[in-house]
This record gives C-alpha cells, sequence and structure tokens, in this order.
C-alpha cells in the first residue's frame, strides 16, 4: 500500500502512483514496445520509437527557444502523429500545454491565448492563419505548423526541430501543471482547468489497472513500466497486443487520457479523421481493433449503419462510451453489433481529470443497463443534496454527485471564487445529479443545469430521452426546458425520426405520457433533421434551449 500525496494525503490506496510526469512516458513507451507501430495515420505509421525521437527533438527546440517550466504552448491540432508528438514534446521541456478545437474562431482563440500567456503555438497547414490573428496582442511569439512550406511569419515544424540538440532533462515536479482544459465545467462559462502532472499519471494509472490489469511501476532508472495485477482478472487491454481507432477529438479530454492510458499499454492508435461509420467499421475490421471508445451520438450512427452485418468485428473485446449517458437501445445496439465485446458505459470529466467511474471488466464484473459502473481505484463518491454540501444520502436517493481521488485537479485559472465553490476539501462539486444503488453502482440522472423544476416537481430530461428512444420512429431525442411563467419550466423534446420514419408529435407526446406521472408529461414535440453536437460528442443543449426562448 502506498499514499497518493493528493488530498487524501492520509489515506491508504490500493494502487502506486508512480512520482513520474507525463513527459516521462515517451522513453518508457520506447523502451516497452520499440518498433511497434504506435499511431496509424492515413499511409504514415509512427513506431514508438519514433514517437519518443520526434517528442524528444520538439523538446529540444522548445528549450533552445527558452520554453521550459511556466511556460504555456498551445496545441490548435486535430488528430494526428503530429497531435501525439508535439504534445508529450511541449511537456518533455516542461511546459503546460493548452489545447483548442482547430475550428475555434478567432475571437475565442485570442481570449485563451491571452488568458494562458502561451508563447508558442503548434497548428495545422489550414488553420494557422486564424492562430496568426488571435496572436496580435498577446505573448504568442511563434507558430509552427506541418506544412512544407509557411507563410506570415510562422515556421514549419522540419525547420523548428531542424539541429535541435539532445531532450533537455527533465526538471518536471508532480505538482506542475501539465494541462491547461478548457470546459464548460460544472457552471456553463469556458474556464481553463489545472490539470497537474499527477492527476494524470494517478488517471491513467487507475485506466490501466481497471481496463488492463496492470500495475504501473519504476525500474531502478525510474522509467515506469507495467507488471500484472495478482488480484486483477480484468478480460480488456492485453499490453502490446491491443489496437483501437480513434475518431474522438484528442483535443478533448477523453480522447486525451485515453491516448496515454492505451499508448503505454502498447496499443497501435489508428486515427480515423473525420467520423463516418462506414469508415470506422472498415478501419477496426483492418486494423483487428480491440478497444474502441466514443460517445453516444457516435455509437448510434456506428450501431444502426448497415455495415454492421457484413464487417468481422469480432475482435472487438471493449466498447467503451464516455462524454454524455446513452440511452438504452443504442447500448442493446451495440451488444448486437459486437457480440464479442463488452459493452460499457462510463463516467468522467475535465475537472477530474477523465475517467471517474466505470463498468468493471472483470470476470465476476456484473454489467447493470442504466448504470456508469463501480468508481475506479481510489475514488469517493458521495450523493448530497443538490446545491448543498450536508451529509451523503442513502441508496436510492437522488443529489449532486460528489467526487474525491487523486485524479481530481487543481481548480479553475484565473478563477478563485468558482474553484472554492466547485472544489470544498479535497471533494469536487461535479455539478451531475446522481444515485446510487445499494452496491455502490452509479446511475447518472442529468446534469443539475438541466433539470427541470416544473409545478414544484423535479424532471430530469434523460428519464424522458430514454422513453422517446424507444419508440419505432424516433432514431434520437433531446429534452430541454421552456419557460412557462410561474409554474416552471415545461419539458419540449427535440427529436430525430427514424430512417423512413414519420413522426406524429400528438401520438409521440401520448406515448411518454402512459410511461410517466402527469407532471414529467413532454409538452411540445419539435422535429428536427439532427441534433447539434460538439467535437466531444455532446448533445448541445444549449442551443436547443435558444430555440425554445
Amino acid at each position: 500500500m502506498t499514499t497518493t500525496g493528493t488530498a487524501a494525503d492520509t489515506a491508504a490506496t490500493l494502487l502506486h502512483y508512480p512520482r513520474t510526469s507525463v513527459g516521462a512516458l515517451p522513453t518508457a513507451m520506447a523502451a516497452a514496445y520499440g518498433d511497434r507501430a504506435a499511431i496509424v495515420d492515413g499511409e504514415r505509421t509512427t513506431t514508438y520509437r519514433e514517437l519518443d525521437e520526434r517528442s524528444g527533438a520538439v523538446a529540444a527546440a522548445l528549450h533552445e527557444k527558452g520554453v521550459g517550466r511556466g511556460s504555456v504552448v498551445l496545441l490548435h491540432l486535430g488528430n494526428s502523429a503530429e497531435f501525439a508528438v508535439v504534445y508529450y514534446g511541449a511537456l518533455r521541456a516542461g511546459a503546460t500545454v493548452t489545447l483548442t478545437n482547430p475550428l475555434q474562431p478567432v475571437p475565442g482563440l485570442r481570449s485563451q491565448i491571452a488568458e494562458t500567456g502561451a508563447r508558442v503555438a503548434f497548428s495545422e497547414n489550414e488553420g494557422y492563419g486564424r492562430v496568426l490573428d488571435a496572436a496580435d496582442g498577446t505573448d504568442l511569439a511563434v507558430v509552427v505548423v506541418g506544412a512544407e512550406a509557411a507563410e506570415r511569419g510562422a515556421v514549419t515544424l522540419a525547420e523548428f526541430t531542424a539541429g535541435a540538440g539532445a531532450s533537455p532533462p527533465l526538471a518536471i515536479e508532480p505538482d506542475d501543471v501539465a494541462h491547461l482544459a478548457y470546459t464548460g465545467g460544472t457552471t456553463g462559462a469556458s474556464k481553463g482547468v489545472r490539470v497537474l502532472h499527477r492527476n494524470v499519471i494517478a488517471n491513467v494509472t487507475q485506466m490501466i489497472a481497471w481496463r488492463a490489469g496492470h500495475a504501473v511501476v519504476e525500474d531502478a532508472e525510474g522509467i515506469v513500466h507495467l507488471e500484472p495485477r495478482d488480484d486483477a482478472g480484468v478480460r480488456g487491454v492485453d499490453p502490446g497486443a491491443a489496437a483501437t481507432v480513434v475518431v474522438s477529438p484528442l483535443f478533448h479530454a477523453h480522447a486525451l487520457i485515453n491516448m496515454s492510458f492505451l499508448l503505454l499499454c502498447g496499443a497501435t492508435q489508428v486515427l480515423a479523421g473525420r467520423f463516418d461509420p462506414g469508415r470506422m467499421l472498415e478501419l477496426v475490421e483492418r486494423h483487428r481493433a480491440t478497444y474502441i471508445t466514443g460517445s453516444p451520438a457516435m455509437w448510434h450512427a456506428l450501431a444502426t449503419h448497415p455495415d454492421v452485418r457484413t464487417r468481422d468485428l469480432s475482435s472487438v473485446r471493449v466498447v467503451s462510451s464516455g462524454a454524455a449517458p446513452i440511452d438504452r437501445v443504442t447500448l442493446e445496439a451495440l451488444a448486437a453489433a459486437f457480440p464479442g465485446g463488452s459493452v460499457v458505459e462510463g463516467y468522467g470529466l475535465t475537472e477530474a481529470t477523465c475517467l471517474v467511474a466505470s463498468a468493471p471488466l472483470t470476470a465476476d464484473g456484473e454489467y447493470r443497463i442504466g448504470s456508469v459502473g463501480l468508481p475506479t481505484f481510489d475514488t469517493e463518491i458521495e450523493i448530497r443534496e443538490v446545491g448543498g454540501s450536508g451529509p451523503a444520502l442513502g441508496p436510492g436517493e437522488r443529489g449532486g454527485l460528489w467526487v474525491r481521488g487523486p485524479q481530481v485537479t487543481d481548480g479553475y485559472l484565473g478563477h478563485p471564487e468558482i474553484t472554492a465553490h466547485q472544489y470544498v476539501d479535497g471533494w469536487l462539486d461535479t455539478g451531475d445529479v446522481a444515485y446510487k444503488d445499494e452496491d455502490g453502482y452509479v446511475y447518472i440522472c442529468d446534469r443539475a443545469k438541466d433539470m427541470l423544476i416544473y409545478k414544484g416537481y423535479n424532471v430530469y430530461p434523460r428519464e424522458l430521452e430514454e422513453i422517446l428512444v424507444t419508440h419505432p420512429d424516433v432514431s434520437e431525442a433531446a429534452v430541454v426546458g421552456r419557460e412557462v411563467g410561474a409554474v416552471g419550466q415545461e419539458p419540449v423534446a427535440f427529436v430525430v425520426p427514424a430512417a423512413g420514419r414519420a413522426i406524429d408529435e400528438d401520438k409521440l407526446m401520448a406515448f411518454v405520457a402512459e410511461q410517466v406521472v402527469p407532471y414529467k408529461k413532454v409538452r411540445d414535440v419539435i422535429v428536427v433533421p439532427s441534433l447539434p453536437v460538439s467535437a466531444a460528442g455532446k448533445i448541445q443543449k444549449v442551443e436547443l434551449r435558444r430555440r425554445v426562448s
């Protein structure tokens, strides 16, 4: 037994958490997996050894530019081999990375650059003009692109790393900030979450134990490697023999932390580019993918694609869903599409680095429909009254979900008051409404901000969405509240028709009304061709609320 060195300093833990940095991982991975394919990006393959060498060159080049501890590097990159090279390279230099959607408009990009004080940016060939425009009036001095030739003062990645010396010696402390990860967070406004190196290492360590049944340990030189856990019995990722197809954006916490988890397990990352269900199924078959992650919107499109019936998907052992709750209909479709795999729903958030809870992948682990599973190793979950910090509620009682563990981050950049409100005595108020059953399995009811109050009663949109998608005419559904004066908010459903179907709004409302108490009835149905989703696969309910306001 050891201790985490976090808020729960005096608490015994189940896992050992190495006192290392994320920047140390490429060297460890190269030592373990050498010339095995780390990243497949189209026709290009990057081995683990090449990832170590290339990220080391980026670190050396940054070091020569005076970028190190205390500096911030902006990653304005989509999914590519260069993303991994630059991400690990910046962290090896001791810098903090701040990640952004490459489609971010100039005003938001400028605000992030200014708030973080980023000095160097790595961008894509097509989008670096926006970075240059956003750099005006900020401390950003260098823009690096992957193109063969760059304009307007930017430099290419080849030029930037040309002649770079040896990687700088690692002088990174566990409490140094690894990421400034921007998120809407639990209060809505975009904020930078201070994710420490020890938070990332802890969450990756938890994932490897939870999903691969291995421990992360150090050798005499401090290089980490994996060793089987005697008590694991996990049937998920087989270190050194796994592959995954990556669709979710790497600038989002879910895909980013999974990248380090899977690479440290020696899993080949096959980058799929823009999501296309037919192409993803083809890549799963061609590369014999064993572990795939994604969001509910993606899984729905994948599980209902006609190619599911013709592709050989027998290699898949784990289908993991995150970013948002998944409906039961999609879960059942996934189980049919991947009969040899375990479909597991998980729960996490950027403020807790990534993973908080998920279904266990042990032979005796029980998957419970509607549950996001059990808290992962060394993670505590309490359900408290919404908006309060009183004593924990009992099994079956709905309330605010609070989390404590080594993956809970350091708060928000430049927002001490919000940090003090959300992070209390080592606990994080997630802003989600949930309950636990008698065995500790967690069930997410909704976001606290999505919950409606109608005539004094709490109405949970997810419950109504679960019912709506069971109707044969409905493919997808999202429920939001519409203000109706003194009685509060009434539920309004946005629905997408199933292929070849037409929706009768009145009949659909009656279908829901038959299954809920009167105050929960859907009061209006709006048929739309698609639901607005973010790059991370979350339905953008802010946009839907705007349409009914």
